[in-house]
C-alpha cells in the first residue's frame, strides 16, 4: 500500500524513527503540504496520515484509491468525517498520548505567573541583584499554591493529570463537566460552572471546542472571576474571546493568563493577546515533548496495523 505522511515535521523533526510505519508499505513523508500540493502528493495513496493538513469533502472525492486516514492528533476537525464515511474511508485518531506533557505545561504557565521566574532572571542578568542592598529581592509578591482553588473546566485524561499535580501542591480542586460527576478522585469536587468561575484562584480549560463552548471565556465570565485569578488555556484557542481577555488583562479584571493555543495558528499579527499585559504564550507545543511524540507515533502505527489486521482501533467515523 502507498502510505503518505502529509505533514510529518511537527511530530518528527528528525529525532524519531519512521521505520515502523515505513515497513508497512511504500512510504512517502513530507514535512508540510500546502493545499496546492495536496492532490498531487496524495494521488494513488491508499493511506494518508495528517496532522493539520485539511482533507475536506472535495479533496476526498478526488482520491479514489484512499482507504484509510490516520490523524496524527486527537482532534479530527481536519477531516470531513461525513464525507469519509460516505466514501468508505476509515479514519482513526490518537487519543491519550500525552496528558502528562500537557499537564506539565499547565503548571509551567501557572508557576511562570506565581513565581515570576523569568522577570527575576532578567533583572538578575541586568545587574539588579549585584546592586541590591540585601541578599534577596522580589519584584512583585510571590504566591504559594498550597490552599489555592484550582478550577478545571473538563475532566478527561489531561484534566485528571492536572488534578493529580495540583493535589501534590496541596491545592483544592474543583471540576465542572456538562453533567454532575460523583466518581471523582479523593480531593476533587464537582462544582456548578458559574460558582467555579467565581471562587477559583486559577481556572484551567480542558474541554473540547464545540458550538456550546466556543468563546466560553467571554467578558461576562471574565468579570465574574476574582481580580487576582489566573486563566490557563491549553485546550483550544476558540474557547476564549481573545479581545475580551486582552481587555480584562489590561484593565486588571484578572491578574494573568497563560495560553498554549490561539484562535488561529500561526497567529495573525494583530491578535490582541500578542500585545496584552500579564500573559504567557507558548506556541501550541504542550503536546510536543519527545516522549509524548514517540507515544503518538507508536499509537498511530498500531492504529494502522489494527486496520490491516481487520481489527481497527480508535476509529472516529
Amino acid at each position: 500500500m502507498k502510505i503518505v505522511v502529509l505533514d510529518g515535521y511537527t511530530l518528527n523533526p528528525g529525532d524519531l524513527d519512521w521505520q515502523p510505519l515505513a515497513a508497512l508499505g511504500e512510504f512517502h513523508c513530507f514535512d508540510r503540504t500546502s493545499p496546492d500540493e495536496l492532490l498531487d502528493r496524495a494521488q494513488g495513496a491508499q493511506v494518508l496520515l495528517t496532522n493539520k493538513t485539511l482533507l475536506d469533502a472535495d479533496a476526498l472525492r478526488e482520491l479514489p484509491d484512499l482507504e484509510y486516514i490516520g490523524v496524527l492528533a486527537t482532534g479530527t476537525n481536519v477531516v470531513d468525517l461525513n464525507a469519509a464515511s460516505e466514501l468508505g474511508i476509515k479514519v482513526t485518531n490518537v487519543p491519550g498520548y500525552g496528558p502528562d506533557a500537557v499537564a506539565q505545561m499547565v503548571f509551567a504557565h501557572i508557576l511562570h505567573h506565581t513565581q515570576r521566574l523569568s522577570a527575576h532572571h532578567n533583572s538578575v542578568v541586568a545587574g539588579v541583584w549585584s546592586q541590591a542592598p540585601d541578599f534577596c529581592f522580589t519584584l512583585a509578591p510571590l504566591q504559594s499554591l498550597k490552599g489555592k482553588i484550582l478550577g478545571l473546566v473538563g475532566f478527561g485524561d489531561i484534566g485528571r493529570q492536572v488534578a493529580n499535580i495540583a493535589k501534590a501542591f496541596q491545592m483544592r480542586v474543583l471540576v465542572n463537566t456538562p453533567s454532575i460527576k460523583h466518581d471523582l478522585p479523593e480531593g476533587v469536587s464537582w462544582c456548578e460552572r458559574e460558582a467555579l468561575f467565581a471562587c477559583a484562584d486559577i481556572i484551567s480549560l480542558h474541554c473540547p471546542l464545540t458550538s456550546d463552548t466556543e468563546k466560553l471565556i467571554n467578558r461576562e465570565r471574565l468579570s465574574a472571576m476574582k481580580p487576582n485569578a489566573i486563566l490557563i488555556n491549553t485546550a483550544r484557542g476558540g474557547l476564549v474571546d481573545e479581545q475580551a481577555l486582552a481587555d480584562a488583562l489590561a484593565q486588571g479584571k484578572i491578574a494573568a493568563a497563560g495560553v498554549d493555543v490561539l484562535s488561529s495558528e500561526p497567529p495573525q499579527a494583530d491578535n490582541p493577546l500578542l500585545s496584552a499585559p500579564h500573559i504567557s504564550i507558548s506556541p501550541h507545543n504542550s503536546w510536543a515533548t519527545r516522549e509524548a511524540r514517540q507515544q503518538l507515533l507508536t499509537i498511530a502505527v498500531d492504529n494502522f496495523k489494527g486496520y490491516l489486521a481487520g481489527q481497527p482501533v480508535n476509529l472516529v467515523n
